[in-house]
Protein backbone atom coordinates (compact mmCIF):
# COMPACT_ATOMS: atom_id res chain seq x y z
CA UNK A 1 0.00 0.00 0.00
CA UNK A 2 3.04 2.27 0.06
CA UNK A 3 2.42 5.48 -1.93
CA UNK A 4 -1.37 5.03 -1.91
CA UNK A 5 -4.16 6.36 0.26
CA UNK A 6 -6.89 4.41 1.93
CA UNK A 7 -8.93 4.55 -1.28
CA UNK A 8 -6.16 2.84 -3.20
CA UNK A 9 -5.43 5.93 -5.29
CA UNK A 10 -1.80 6.81 -5.91
CA UNK A 11 -0.61 9.72 -3.77
CA UNK A 12 0.92 12.77 -5.48
CA UNK A 13 4.68 13.15 -5.52
CA UNK A 14 6.38 15.86 -3.47
CA UNK A 15 6.76 18.01 -6.60
CA UNK A 16 3.09 17.55 -7.49
CA UNK A 17 2.12 18.53 -3.95
CA UNK A 18 4.26 21.66 -4.14
CA UNK A 19 2.72 22.63 -7.48
CA UNK A 20 -0.76 22.13 -6.01
CA UNK A 21 0.10 24.26 -2.98
CA UNK A 22 1.67 26.95 -5.12
CA UNK A 23 -1.32 27.11 -7.47
CA UNK A 24 -3.86 27.14 -4.63
CA UNK A 25 -2.01 29.90 -2.81
CA UNK A 26 -2.42 32.14 -5.84
CA UNK A 27 -6.16 31.51 -6.31
CA UNK A 28 -5.93 30.39 -9.88
CA UNK A 29 -2.75 32.26 -10.72
CA UNK A 30 -4.27 35.76 -10.83
CA UNK A 31 -5.20 37.05 -7.40
CA UNK A 32 -1.73 37.21 -5.90
CA UNK A 33 -0.55 39.55 -8.63
CA UNK A 34 -3.45 41.88 -7.85
CA UNK A 35 -2.80 41.68 -4.13
CA UNK A 36 0.89 42.39 -4.69
CA UNK A 37 0.03 45.52 -6.64
CA UNK A 38 -2.33 46.57 -3.87
CA UNK A 39 0.42 46.08 -1.29
CA UNK A 40 2.78 48.30 -3.22
CA UNK A 41 4.89 45.57 -4.82
CA UNK A 42 4.47 46.70 -8.40
CA UNK A 43 6.97 49.21 -9.73
CA UNK A 44 6.78 50.65 -13.20
CA UNK A 45 10.57 51.07 -13.36
CA UNK A 46 11.23 47.43 -14.22
CA UNK A 47 13.63 48.10 -17.09
CA UNK A 48 14.92 45.07 -19.04
CA UNK A 49 18.63 44.60 -18.57
CA UNK A 50 18.91 47.41 -16.01
CA UNK A 51 22.07 47.04 -14.00
CA UNK A 52 24.29 45.55 -16.69
CA UNK A 53 23.69 47.78 -19.68
CA UNK A 54 21.59 45.16 -21.44
CA UNK A 55 18.31 45.75 -23.21
CA UNK A 56 15.14 43.80 -23.88
CA UNK A 57 16.29 43.07 -27.43
CA UNK A 58 18.01 39.77 -26.68
CA UNK A 59 17.26 36.83 -24.48
CA UNK A 60 15.57 36.02 -21.19
CA UNK A 61 15.98 38.38 -18.24
CA UNK A 62 14.80 37.44 -14.75
CA UNK A 63 14.50 39.96 -11.92
CA UNK A 64 13.03 39.93 -8.42
CA UNK A 65 9.83 41.88 -8.97
CA UNK A 66 8.56 41.63 -5.40
CA UNK A 67 9.37 40.51 -1.86
CA UNK A 68 5.78 40.19 -0.64
CA UNK A 69 5.72 38.18 2.60
CA UNK A 70 7.73 36.66 5.44
CA UNK A 71 7.62 33.57 7.65
CA UNK A 72 9.20 33.30 11.09
CA UNK A 73 10.27 29.91 12.46
CA UNK A 74 11.40 30.82 15.96
CA UNK A 75 14.81 30.55 17.58
CA UNK A 76 17.37 27.96 18.65
CA UNK A 77 20.38 28.45 20.94
CA UNK A 78 23.57 27.50 19.09
CA UNK A 79 26.92 27.79 20.83
CA UNK A 80 25.42 30.09 23.45
CA UNK A 81 23.92 32.41 20.82
CA UNK A 82 20.20 32.71 20.06
CA UNK A 83 19.75 32.22 16.32
CA UNK A 84 16.46 33.11 14.64
CA UNK A 85 15.24 31.77 11.30
CA UNK A 86 13.07 33.44 8.67
CA UNK A 87 12.12 33.05 5.04
CA UNK A 88 10.78 35.61 2.58
CA UNK A 89 8.54 35.30 -0.43
CA UNK A 90 9.88 36.22 -3.86
CA UNK A 91 8.03 37.06 -7.05
CA UNK A 92 10.19 36.81 -10.15
CA UNK A 93 9.54 38.57 -13.46
CA UNK A 94 10.83 37.78 -16.92
CA UNK A 95 11.40 41.22 -18.42
CA UNK A 96 13.33 39.85 -21.40
CA UNK A 97 12.25 38.74 -24.86
CA UNK A 98 12.48 34.95 -24.52
CA UNK A 99 10.96 32.40 -22.19
CA UNK A 100 12.96 31.21 -19.19
CA UNK A 101 13.06 27.45 -18.61
CA UNK A 102 11.86 26.57 -15.11
CA UNK A 103 12.36 22.82 -14.79
CA UNK A 104 12.43 21.06 -11.45
CA UNK A 105 15.35 18.93 -10.29
CA UNK A 106 16.96 16.74 -11.60
CA UNK A 107 17.12 19.35 -14.36
CA UNK A 108 19.63 22.12 -13.68
CA UNK A 109 17.72 24.70 -15.74
CA UNK A 110 15.82 26.55 -13.05
CA UNK A 111 16.52 29.44 -10.69
CA UNK A 112 18.59 29.24 -7.52
CA UNK A 113 17.26 31.80 -5.03
CA UNK A 114 19.43 32.90 -2.08
CA UNK A 115 18.15 35.38 0.52
CA UNK A 116 20.14 37.83 2.65
CA UNK A 117 19.47 40.17 5.56
CA UNK A 118 21.14 43.55 6.19
CA UNK A 119 21.17 46.28 8.81
CA UNK A 120 21.94 50.00 8.51
CA UNK A 121 23.31 51.22 11.84
CA UNK A 122 25.40 54.28 12.71
CA UNK A 123 25.87 55.03 9.02
CA UNK A 124 27.18 51.56 8.11
CA UNK A 125 25.40 48.87 6.07
CA UNK A 126 26.25 45.34 7.24
CA UNK A 127 25.05 41.90 6.20
CA UNK A 128 23.72 40.10 9.27
CA UNK A 129 22.13 36.97 7.84
CA UNK A 130 21.89 34.59 4.90
CA UNK A 131 20.02 31.51 3.74
CA UNK A 132 20.79 28.60 1.52
CA UNK A 133 19.15 28.92 -1.91
CA UNK A 134 15.72 27.79 -3.02
CA UNK A 135 15.72 25.56 -6.13
CA UNK A 136 12.76 26.52 -8.33
CA UNK A 137 10.40 23.93 -9.80
CA UNK A 138 7.68 25.50 -12.00
CA UNK A 139 6.41 28.94 -12.98
CA UNK A 140 2.96 30.45 -12.76
CA UNK A 141 2.19 33.04 -15.43
CA UNK A 142 1.12 36.24 -13.66
CA UNK A 143 1.24 39.97 -14.33
CA UNK A 144 3.16 41.68 -11.52
CA UNK A 145 5.59 43.42 -13.89
CA UNK A 146 3.39 44.03 -16.91
CA UNK A 147 1.68 42.24 -19.77
CA UNK A 148 2.28 38.49 -19.68
CA UNK A 149 2.60 36.19 -22.68
CA UNK A 150 2.09 32.83 -20.93
CA UNK A 151 4.45 29.95 -21.61
CA UNK A 152 1.63 27.52 -20.85
CA UNK A 153 -1.32 26.94 -18.57
CA UNK A 154 -1.27 26.15 -14.87
CA UNK A 155 2.30 25.97 -13.59
CA UNK A 156 4.41 25.05 -16.64
CA UNK A 157 8.17 24.51 -16.77
CA UNK A 158 8.88 27.93 -18.28
CA UNK A 159 8.28 31.59 -17.38
CA UNK A 160 6.78 33.50 -20.28
CA UNK A 161 7.85 36.89 -21.57
CA UNK A 162 6.51 39.64 -19.32
CA UNK A 163 5.18 37.09 -16.82
CA UNK A 164 5.73 36.85 -13.07
CA UNK A 165 5.96 33.82 -10.80
CA UNK A 166 5.46 33.89 -7.02
CA UNK A 167 7.09 31.72 -4.40
CA UNK A 168 5.53 32.35 -1.01
CA UNK A 169 7.71 32.60 2.07
CA UNK A 170 6.50 29.18 3.18
CA UNK A 171 7.68 27.61 -0.08
CA UNK A 172 11.00 29.47 0.10
CA UNK A 173 11.38 28.23 3.67
CA UNK A 174 10.79 24.57 2.78
CA UNK A 175 14.03 23.04 4.02
CA UNK A 176 14.00 20.14 1.56
CA UNK A 177 14.11 22.54 -1.40
CA UNK A 178 16.99 24.65 -0.06
CA UNK A 179 20.41 23.93 -1.56
CA UNK A 180 23.81 24.86 -0.27
CA UNK A 181 25.71 27.64 -1.93
CA UNK A 182 28.97 25.79 -2.45
CA UNK A 183 27.59 23.98 -5.51
CA UNK A 184 26.77 27.20 -7.39
CA UNK A 185 28.90 28.98 -9.98
CA UNK A 186 27.14 32.34 -9.84
CA UNK A 187 28.96 33.74 -12.88
CA UNK A 188 27.63 31.05 -15.22
CA UNK A 189 24.70 29.91 -13.04
CA UNK A 190 25.85 26.33 -13.55
CA UNK A 191 24.98 23.95 -10.72
CA UNK A 192 24.06 20.27 -10.28
CA UNK A 193 20.56 19.21 -11.24
CA UNK A 194 20.41 17.10 -8.10
CA UNK A 195 21.63 19.40 -5.32
CA UNK A 196 23.15 18.90 -1.88
CA UNK A 197 25.43 15.98 -2.63
CA UNK A 198 27.00 15.13 0.72
CA UNK A 199 25.12 17.87 2.56
CA UNK A 200 24.11 17.26 6.18
CA UNK A 201 20.43 16.99 7.03
CA UNK A 202 18.69 20.24 7.85
CA UNK A 203 18.50 20.96 11.56
CA UNK A 204 14.96 21.44 12.82
CA UNK A 205 13.59 24.99 13.01
CA UNK A 206 16.56 26.95 11.65
CA UNK A 207 18.47 24.63 9.30
CA UNK A 208 19.19 26.08 5.83
CA UNK A 209 16.76 28.98 6.35
CA UNK A 210 17.78 32.62 6.63
CA UNK A 211 19.58 32.71 9.97
CA UNK A 212 20.38 35.82 12.01
CA UNK A 213 21.75 36.30 15.52
CA UNK A 214 19.00 37.68 17.75
CA UNK A 215 21.38 40.32 19.14
CA UNK A 216 21.58 41.85 15.65
CA UNK A 217 17.82 42.44 15.77
CA UNK A 218 17.44 43.45 19.43
CA UNK A 219 15.99 46.95 19.76
CA UNK A 220 18.06 47.78 22.84
CA UNK A 221 21.31 47.00 21.03
CA UNK A 222 20.37 48.62 17.74
CA UNK A 223 18.61 51.94 18.36
CA UNK A 224 17.56 53.60 15.13
CA UNK A 225 18.64 50.65 12.97
CA UNK A 226 17.06 50.06 9.56
CA UNK A 227 16.65 46.49 8.31
CA UNK A 228 16.57 45.12 4.77
CA UNK A 229 15.99 41.81 3.02
CA UNK A 230 17.53 40.99 -0.36
CA UNK A 231 16.41 38.31 -2.79
CA UNK A 232 18.39 37.17 -5.83
CA UNK A 233 17.67 34.83 -8.75
CA UNK A 234 20.55 32.93 -10.38
CA UNK A 235 19.51 31.26 -13.64
CA UNK A 236 21.71 29.67 -16.34
CA UNK A 237 19.81 31.07 -19.34
CA UNK A 238 19.75 34.55 -17.83
CA UNK A 239 23.51 34.40 -17.22
CA UNK A 240 24.22 33.06 -20.71
CA UNK A 241 22.28 35.99 -22.18
CA UNK A 242 24.41 38.46 -20.21
CA UNK A 243 21.41 39.73 -18.25
CA UNK A 244 22.48 38.61 -14.78
CA UNK A 245 23.59 41.87 -13.16
CA UNK A 246 20.05 43.04 -12.36
CA UNK A 247 18.82 39.93 -10.56
CA UNK A 248 18.81 41.18 -6.95
CA UNK A 249 16.20 43.40 -5.28
CA UNK A 250 15.69 44.60 -1.70
CA UNK A 251 12.98 45.77 0.65
CA UNK A 252 12.96 47.33 4.12
CA UNK A 253 11.31 45.84 7.19
CA UNK A 254 10.81 46.50 10.89
CA UNK A 255 11.32 44.13 13.82
CA UNK A 256 8.95 43.78 16.78
CA UNK A 257 10.99 44.51 19.90
CA UNK A 258 9.27 41.78 21.93
CA UNK A 259 8.45 38.96 19.54
CA UNK A 260 11.02 39.59 16.79
CA UNK A 261 8.24 39.34 14.24
CA UNK A 262 9.10 41.05 10.96
CA UNK A 263 6.84 43.51 9.13
CA UNK A 264 7.77 44.40 5.55
CA UNK A 265 7.53 48.12 4.72
CA UNK A 266 7.58 50.24 1.59
CA UNK A 267 8.06 48.76 -1.87
CA UNK A 268 10.52 46.32 -3.34
CA UNK A 269 13.44 48.16 -4.92
CA UNK A 270 13.70 46.17 -8.12
CA UNK A 271 17.01 45.48 -9.87
CA UNK A 272 19.04 46.91 -7.00
CA UNK A 273 21.42 44.83 -4.91
CA UNK A 274 21.16 45.55 -1.20
CA UNK A 275 24.34 47.65 -1.18
CA UNK A 276 22.43 50.27 -3.19
CA UNK A 277 20.29 50.81 -0.09
CA UNK A 278 23.33 52.20 1.71
CA UNK A 279 23.19 55.33 -0.42
CA UNK A 280 19.41 55.49 0.04
CA UNK A 281 19.92 55.89 3.79
CA UNK A 282 23.29 57.71 3.71
CA UNK A 283 23.61 60.31 0.96
CA UNK A 284 27.39 60.58 1.47
CA UNK A 285 27.91 57.04 0.16
CA UNK A 286 29.26 56.43 -3.34
CA UNK A 287 28.45 53.21 -5.23
CA UNK A 288 30.54 51.78 -8.08
CA UNK A 289 30.35 48.58 -10.12
CA UNK A 290 33.51 46.48 -10.23
CA UNK A 291 33.38 43.98 -13.09
CA UNK A 292 35.79 41.06 -13.45
CA UNK A 293 36.36 40.17 -17.12
CA UNK A 294 34.92 36.77 -18.09
CA UNK A 295 33.52 36.34 -14.59
CA UNK A 296 31.06 38.48 -12.66
CA UNK A 297 30.33 41.68 -10.78
CA UNK A 298 31.24 43.12 -7.41
CA UNK A 299 29.59 46.33 -6.20
CA UNK A 300 31.57 48.62 -3.91
CA UNK A 301 30.28 51.34 -1.61
CA UNK A 302 32.38 53.87 0.28
CA UNK A 303 32.32 57.15 2.17
CA UNK A 304 34.31 59.11 4.73
CA UNK A 305 33.38 61.36 7.63
CA UNK A 306 35.14 63.81 9.93
CA UNK A 307 35.27 62.36 13.45
CA UNK A 308 35.69 65.85 14.89
CA UNK A 309 38.88 64.96 16.77
CA UNK A 310 41.51 65.38 14.09
CA UNK A 311 40.78 62.02 12.47
CA UNK A 312 38.54 60.82 9.66
CA UNK A 313 36.64 57.53 9.36
CA UNK A 314 36.93 55.68 6.03
CA UNK A 315 34.18 53.12 5.38
CA UNK A 316 34.03 50.52 2.60
CA UNK A 317 31.61 47.71 1.76
CA UNK A 318 31.96 45.26 -1.12
CA UNK A 319 29.11 43.03 -2.24
CA UNK A 320 29.88 40.09 -4.48
CA UNK A 321 26.84 39.97 -6.72
CA UNK A 322 27.77 37.05 -8.96
CA UNK A 323 31.54 36.59 -9.22
CA UNK A 324 32.66 32.97 -9.03
CA UNK A 325 36.31 33.94 -8.63
CA UNK A 326 35.43 35.70 -5.34
CA UNK A 327 37.41 38.26 -3.35
CA UNK A 328 40.58 37.39 -1.41
CA UNK A 329 42.01 40.79 -0.42
CA UNK A 330 41.20 44.49 -0.34
CA UNK A 331 43.75 47.30 -0.08
CA UNK A 332 43.67 51.10 0.17
CA UNK A 333 46.73 53.36 -0.34
CA UNK A 334 48.07 55.00 2.83
CA UNK A 335 50.52 57.85 2.10
CA UNK A 336 53.68 58.23 4.15
CA UNK A 337 53.08 60.19 7.32
CA UNK A 338 49.43 59.13 7.72
CA UNK A 339 48.64 57.34 10.98
CA UNK A 340 45.95 54.63 10.87
CA UNK A 341 43.91 53.43 13.87
CA UNK A 342 40.65 51.59 14.64
CA UNK A 343 40.93 49.09 11.79
CA UNK A 344 37.80 46.97 11.41
CA UNK A 345 36.30 44.11 9.41
CA UNK A 346 32.85 42.47 9.27
CA UNK A 347 31.68 39.38 7.39
CA UNK A 348 28.60 37.14 7.65
CA UNK A 349 28.32 33.63 9.05
CA UNK A 350 27.71 30.64 6.80
CA UNK A 351 25.74 27.83 8.41
CA UNK A 352 23.96 24.48 8.10
CA UNK A 353 26.98 22.73 6.63
CA UNK A 354 28.21 25.23 4.05
CA UNK A 355 31.88 24.45 4.64
CA UNK A 356 33.60 27.84 4.61
CA UNK A 357 35.78 28.80 7.57
CA UNK A 358 34.64 31.67 9.79
CA UNK A 359 38.09 33.22 10.27
CA UNK A 360 38.05 37.02 9.95
CA UNK A 361 40.30 38.59 7.36
CA UNK A 362 43.61 39.80 8.76
CA UNK A 363 44.74 43.40 8.30
CA UNK A 364 48.08 45.19 8.20
CA UNK A 365 49.50 48.58 7.22
CA UNK A 366 52.66 48.08 5.18
CA UNK A 367 54.22 49.09 1.89
CA UNK A 368 52.14 52.25 1.55
CA UNK A 369 48.74 50.58 1.95
CA UNK A 370 46.32 49.03 4.40
CA UNK A 371 45.38 45.53 3.32
CA UNK A 372 42.80 43.01 4.50
CA UNK A 373 43.03 39.42 3.30
CA UNK A 374 41.90 35.85 3.84
CA UNK A 375 43.76 32.67 2.93
CA UNK A 376 44.91 32.44 -0.66
CA UNK A 377 43.60 29.84 -3.07
CA UNK A 378 47.02 28.19 -3.01
CA UNK A 379 46.84 27.84 0.77
CA UNK A 380 43.20 26.75 0.92
CA UNK A 381 41.49 26.08 -2.43
CA UNK A 382 38.12 24.99 -1.03
CA UNK A 383 37.00 26.51 2.28
CA UNK A 384 38.77 29.87 2.71
CA UNK A 385 36.59 32.76 3.91
CA UNK A 386 36.64 34.43 0.49
CA UNK A 387 34.09 37.09 -0.45
CA UNK A 388 31.76 34.76 -2.35
CA UNK A 389 28.62 35.44 -4.36
CA UNK A 390 25.57 36.96 -2.70
CA UNK A 391 27.55 38.17 0.34
CA UNK A 392 28.91 41.53 1.46
CA UNK A 393 31.94 42.31 3.66
CA UNK A 394 32.83 45.59 5.43
CA UNK A 395 36.21 47.28 5.93
CA UNK A 396 36.99 50.47 7.84
CA UNK A 397 39.71 52.50 9.57
CA UNK A 398 40.44 55.94 11.02
CA UNK A 399 43.26 58.16 9.75
CA UNK A 400 44.68 61.50 10.83
CA UNK A 401 44.45 62.94 7.33
CA UNK A 402 41.42 64.25 5.44
CA UNK A 403 40.27 62.54 2.21
CA UNK A 404 42.21 63.17 -0.96
CA UNK A 405 40.65 65.74 -3.29
CA UNK A 406 40.44 62.99 -5.92
CA UNK A 407 39.64 59.33 -5.42
CA UNK A 408 42.49 56.90 -4.90
CA UNK A 409 43.13 53.54 -6.62
CA UNK A 410 42.04 50.68 -4.36
CA UNK A 411 42.59 47.04 -5.22
CA UNK A 412 40.40 43.95 -4.86
CA UNK A 413 42.48 40.79 -5.02
CA UNK A 414 40.72 37.74 -6.48
CA UNK A 415 40.62 34.35 -4.79
CA UNK A 416 40.30 31.83 -7.60
CA UNK A 417 43.07 31.87 -10.22
CA UNK A 418 42.35 33.28 -13.68
CA UNK A 419 42.55 31.62 -17.04
CA UNK A 420 45.93 32.00 -18.70
CA UNK A 421 46.83 35.67 -18.92
CA UNK A 422 43.89 36.81 -16.82
CA UNK A 423 43.98 39.38 -14.04
CA UNK A 424 44.58 38.39 -10.43
CA UNK A 425 43.13 41.64 -9.09
CA UNK A 426 40.85 44.52 -10.06
CA UNK A 427 41.51 48.19 -9.28
CA UNK A 428 38.85 50.85 -8.84
CA UNK A 429 38.71 54.37 -7.44
CA UNK A 430 37.43 55.11 -3.92
CA UNK A 431 38.09 57.65 -1.19
CA UNK A 432 41.29 57.49 0.82
CA UNK A 433 43.55 59.73 2.90
CA UNK A 434 45.38 62.57 1.17
CA UNK A 435 49.14 62.93 1.18
CA UNK A 436 50.08 65.15 4.14
CA UNK A 437 51.49 68.57 3.34
CA UNK A 438 55.29 68.61 3.76
CA UNK A 439 55.42 72.18 5.09
CA UNK A 440 58.13 73.10 2.55
CA UNK A 441 57.27 76.15 0.46
CA UNK A 442 57.25 75.13 -3.19
CA UNK A 443 56.79 71.40 -2.51
CA UNK A 444 53.59 71.22 -4.52
CA UNK A 445 53.45 67.41 -4.66
CA UNK A 446 54.22 66.99 -0.93
CA UNK A 447 57.08 64.57 -1.47
CA UNK A 448 59.47 66.40 0.85
CA UNK A 449 61.55 68.01 -1.92
CA UNK A 450 61.29 71.00 -4.28
CA UNK A 451 62.36 69.86 -7.71
CA UNK A 452 61.49 69.71 -11.38
CA UNK A 453 58.11 68.12 -10.78
CA UNK A 454 57.07 71.08 -8.62
CA UNK A 455 58.41 73.56 -11.18
CA UNK A 456 56.36 71.87 -13.89
CA UNK A 457 53.25 72.00 -11.71
CA UNK A 458 53.77 75.71 -11.04
CA UNK A 459 54.26 76.56 -14.70
CA UNK A 460 51.17 74.56 -15.65
CA UNK A 461 49.18 76.61 -13.12
CA UNK A 462 50.57 79.97 -14.30
CA UNK A 463 47.98 82.72 -14.14
CA UNK A 464 45.64 80.76 -11.89
CA UNK A 465 45.48 80.29 -8.14
CA UNK A 466 46.28 76.58 -8.25
CA UNK A 467 49.98 76.92 -7.32
CA UNK A 468 49.86 80.23 -5.43
CA UNK A 469 52.60 80.25 -2.78
CA UNK A 470 52.43 83.80 -1.38
CA UNK A 471 48.70 84.09 -0.77
CA UNK A 472 47.78 86.61 -3.48
CA UNK A 473 45.58 84.06 -5.33
CA UNK A 474 47.63 84.19 -8.53
CA UNK A 475 50.49 81.98 -9.69
CA UNK A 476 53.14 84.33 -11.10
CA UNK A 477 56.79 85.38 -10.92
CA UNK A 478 56.68 85.96 -7.17
CA UNK A 479 55.68 82.33 -6.62
CA UNK A 480 58.35 81.15 -9.04
CA UNK A 481 60.95 83.04 -7.03
CA UNK A 482 59.79 81.40 -3.79
CA UNK A 483 59.94 77.97 -5.36
CA UNK A 484 63.44 78.48 -6.76
CA UNK A 485 64.63 79.88 -3.44
CA UNK A 486 63.65 76.58 -1.78
CA UNK A 487 65.03 74.32 -4.51
CA UNK A 488 66.38 71.14 -2.92
CA UNK A 489 67.03 68.66 -5.73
Amino acid sequence: MSGHGASGQKQPTKLQQEIQVKTCLTLGGLLLGSVAVFLGQFQANAVPGNGDGGTASVGPDVIVGGLPDVSSYGAVVVGGQTIRAYSFGTTSCNIGTQNLTWQASPSAIHPFIPMNMYRVKDGRLEQIGMSWGKHGFCALQQTLCGTCTPAGSGCPSALGVGCSDPYTSSLNGSQGDLGWRKEINAATAVFPGTPNSGAPSAASTIGRRLQVNQTDLAAASNPGAIYLVEGQYIHPQDAAAGNDDNNASWRAFTVNASTYAITLTGTTKQQQAAIAAWKTYNAAVNIVNVDVPSDGRFIAGFYSKDNGNGTWRYEYAIENLNSDRSGQSFSVPIPAGVNVTNIGFKDVNYHSGDPYVATDWTSAVAGGAIKWECQTYAANPTTANALRFSTMYNFWFDADEAPSASNVPTTLGLYKPPAAGGATSISFATQGPATPASGIIGDLDNNGAVNGADLAALLNAWGTGAADLNGDNITDGADLALLLNNWTV
